[in-house]
């Protein structure tokens, strides 16, 4: 599918938490996803690692909340320039849906907003590691940058494994994490947050 036009993505609307838009200023497209691509995003600065923890935990607070709404303990935020264009918690149980994921979720949000299936310029932010599906998913998209909290172990530990899904595809048992992708962990504080509430929740459905 072609990409839609520069003056189309230049009018979309982000969304932001006092109500008020805010129009979108679109960098130069990204086509390529390895990790020395040039996105204008300089994670190696002090002011960056702050704007990426702060984004994190937003959705690290996303992933609790899902818990106490019905469900699951995973939550997903997409920035563009500065700006939330989506977020979302885990919905799997909520809509009986196996594939609403927290990041699918976002992803589907942000580009639905934008009125674009691509979203070269985004940055995913996710309170775990993001399993293979949701990976793809990105990929789809042109997101070149996704940032994590918690490693794909500790949502092992908590008994959401996908391990076989990533030896289905990488011939390996434990995951592979795709560099091509722009894929990197930061350390927040409590990263486990979401899976404590889950544990916590006795009433949770678990899938």
């Amino acid at each position: 599918m072609a990409p839609r036009s520069f003056a189309r993505l230049s009018a979309a609307i982000s969304l932001r938490a006092d109500n008020k838009p805010t129009r979108l200023r679109r960098r130069q497209p990204v086509n390529n996803l390895s990790p020395d691509t040039d996105t204008d995003t300089d994670t190696d600065t002090d002011t960056d690692t702050d704007t990426d923890k702060a984004f994190l935990r937003q959705a690290i607070r996303l992933a609790v909340t899902s818990v106490h709404n019905g469900g699951g303990p995973f939550g997903a935020v997409i920035v563009i320039n500065g700006e939330v264009v989506a977020s979302a918690g885990n919905q799997v149980t909520l809509n009986c849906d196996p594939t609403a994921h927290a990041e699918v979720e976002a992803i589907r949000m942000a580009a639905r907003a934008l009125g674009d299936p691509h979203l070269p310029d985004a940055t995913l932010y996710a309170s775990c590691e993001p399993c293979p599906m949701c990976l793809a998913a990105a990929h789809w998209a042109h997101i070149p940058r996704i940032v994590f909290a918690a490693p794909q172990e500790t949502a092992n530990q908590a008994g959401f494994a996908d391990g076989n899904i990533a030896e289905q595809l990488y011939g390996q048992t434990h995951p592979v994490r795709p560099q091509r992708l722009g894929l990197c962990q930061i350390d927040v504080e409590d990263p486990a947050a979401p899976f404590t509430a889950w544990h916590l929740k006795h009433d949770r459905q678990a899938y």
